[in-house]
């Protein structure tokens, strides 16, 4: 069986390509004011963003008293299950980001993951394979002092293996070409991670999003994990100019407020109508939840033969 880098270089073929909306992220509506906070609106967020084509939501719970990121399970609860009792789509939660303002204790990172497992809440979750300097380029001439994204390899092991006992597809976003190197080398049993190449604009790391570094982190994965699902994605960045050549080298695509430019007018809802009308437009059709479960079942069983 060809991985479908190869499928795409030989001509590829009509495919299902999964949608992806990253609904707020930890900006707060200073930096982003756009994104949904509130319980309610994250809900009404994550519906929208379903019934426009995304067959996956992943979002970040508030506390809506202070606006700022709580990663409490009890939160992440109710979004979820007030998603999920209107739309069929796989929904998962962010983990706080080690390192800034934002982060809780790092032994709790994993906490309200483990919890909304056990309660047969969770199908995907988040695991991120390395560390990483963040800083925004129009920060740079300032005194701003950025900080260092964390994940050290204690975290990560424990993510794992959460993933393993739950059952759950971990999430690796792809900041640096050694994540994706150490991202492969601890996911050698099952289930099978998804690769979220990500590309950015506004901050210094990682690649731009052009085809042409799109290929060279394909040609990595291709020889790190073959086969394995990837899509782009980002952080301060515009996307949509990528997603073709995501489409046609077998990808598939991650949009939302989460990952737009700072002070995006566009809509989650509309971030997912544009990635499905470039989707179509590159002649493949938007995936449903239980396609993109499908698809990842088969890769397990696969995998395991």
């Amino acid at each position: 069986t060809q991985d479908p880098f190869t499928l795409a270089k030989l001509g590829g073929r009509r495919r299902m390509v999964w949608i992806e909306a990253a609904l707020n992220g930890p900006w707060g509506r200073d930096r982003q004011p756009g994104i949904p906070v509130t319980v309610d609106e994250i809900v009404a967020d994550g519906i929208a963003a379903a019934q426009a084509g995304a067959a996956i939501v992943h979002l970040h719970a508030y506390d809506e008293a202070t606006g700022r990121q709580r990663d409490e399970w009890q939160l992440y609860a109710r979004i979820i299950e007030g998603i999920r009792a209107k739309a069929d789509v796989i929904v998962y939660p962010t983990i706080p980001l080690a390192g800034s303002e934002y982060a809780g204790s790092a032994a709790r990172r994993f906490g309200h993951v483990a919890e909304l497992a056990r309660r047969g809440l969770l199908e995907w979750m988040v695991v991120d394979p390395g560390s990483v300097a963040f800083v925004r380029f129009d920060e740079l001439a300032g005194s701003s002092p950025g900080f260092i994204y964390a994940n050290p390899l204690a975290d990560l092991r424990d993510g794992m293996a959460l993933a393993r006992q739950h059952k759950l597809h971990p999430s690796f976003a792809i900041y640096e070409p050694g994540f994706m190197r150490l991202g492969a080398a601890l996911a050698r049993t099952l289930p099978t991670p998804i690769y979220r190449l990500m590309f950015s604009d506004e901050f210094a790391w990682g690649y731009p999003a052009k085809p042409q570094h799109l290929d060279a982190y394909l040609r990595l994965l291709d020889e790190t994990a073959p086969g394995a699902p990837w899509m782009v994605a980002g952080l301060g960045v515009d996307i949509r100019p990528l997603v073709p050549a995501a489409a046609e080298r077998g990808g598939h695509v991650r949009v939302g407020l989460e990952d737009a430019p700072w002070g995006s007018e566009v809509s989650n809802a509309r971030w997912v109508e544009q990635a499905v009308r470039l989707v179509r437009q590159a002649g493949h059709e938007p995936a449903t939840a239980a396609g993109v479960r499908a698809a990842l079942r088969a890769l397990d069983d696969a995998a395991s033969s």
